[in-house]
């Protein structure tokens, strides 16, 4: 089936990523793309703690997930990739790398970012990017789980 689901939240593998999503797009492997988590044996662990043995977890870096990509997405299981920022995303959907769409989920609140939406604040920098990968084609859309509608782009930013 491929790649379902492109997420960015920076709560990375939590219970609304792998019950909210996972279980209705019946999901058999999470990626999760972040350079730090990578590298801590530690970390890797907690997140797998809270994930149901009949899903694998893959830890990327960024390069790495540039390298896979293809791979994930030729995988006849259904698979999500997971960001826990935008500049990750935007580093891996540069340059026409695979990514079409883009599901912002959770970016809290941080010095410099404001309320866009109940569950996403955005700096103006984060703003200006994730409009940039919608003038690739990237189809951009905020939604915190899939009962809710998902809000456009131009809705958010």
């Amino acid at each position: 089936m491929s790649i379902a689901l492109y997420r960015v939240d920076d709560r990375l593998i939590h219970g609304q990523v792998v019950v909210g999503w996972g279980k209705p797009l019946n999901a058999r492997f999470i990626v999760l793309v972040d350079d730090s988590v990578r590298s801590s044996d530690q970390e890797q662990e907690l997140y797998r703690m809270g994930v149901p043995p009949d899903i694998e977890v893959v830890f990327a870096s960024t390069a790495e997930a540039r390298q896979r990509l293809s791979e994930w997405e030729r995988d006849p299981r259904t698979g999500i990739l997971v960001f826990g920022d935008i500049d990750t995303l935007a580093a891996l959907a540069a340059n026409g790398h695979g990514v079409s769409r883009v599901n912002v989920g959770g970016l809290h609140h941080r010095p410099g970012r404001s309320e866009r939406l109940r569950y996403v604040y955005l700096s103006d920098g984060e703003a200006v990017k994730l409009k940039a990968l919608a003038a690739q084609g990237v189809e951009v859309t905020a939604q915190d789980v899939p009962t809710t509608r998902p809000v456009p782009l131009e809705d958010f930013t």
